[in-house]
């Protein structure tokens, strides 16, 4: 086994220097698009023990005047998707059309969604605890013309 030159030892202790030097500077001041030597807060934060907790989902009304669950599988559009934009479906609801679309033509034997909405269920929670209390809050509707 060859010993690290000087020259090598010199370069590794700059670079631990370096990247601890990054990873204070992020702990202080970092934000979460700093990662990795800013903080990641979805892991360094704790949620309020008696805050209510947030479930979005998307759901449709079909012509039959049934409510469809709208998913993944029978629209290809990930909750995550939905969630990172929805201050952008809030904005303008006709952007939920094309969910509408997605689902047609996923799901081409369904009858045809007439209304598509993104609806939040904030559950109840105590001590950390859920209480079994729940309220609905539809932040975003689009209706076909």
């Amino acid at each position: 086994m060859e010993e690290l030159t000087v020259r090598g030892r010199r370069l590794r202790v700059v670079a631990t220097l370096v990247a601890g030097a990054l990873l204070l500077a992020g702990t202080f001041w970092g934000v979460d698009d700093d990662f990795p030597f800013g903080p990641f807060r979805m892991y360094s934060t704790a949620p309020d023990p008696n805050g209510d907790a947030k479930d979005t989902r998307v759901e449709g009304v079909d012509t039959a005047g049934r409510t469809v669950a709208i998913t993944e599988g029978n629209s290809g559009i990930r909750r995550a998707e939905i969630e990172g934009q929805q201050q952008a479906y809030e904005s303008d609801p006709s952007r939920l059309s094309q969910i509408a679309d997605a689902y047609a033509s996923h799901t081409p034997g369904a009858a045809p969604l007439r209304t598509v909405k993104i609806v939040i269920r904030w559950h109840g929670i105590e001590h950390a605890r859920p209480t079994g209390d729940y309220r609905d809050e539809v932040v975003a509707v689009w209706t076909r013309p």
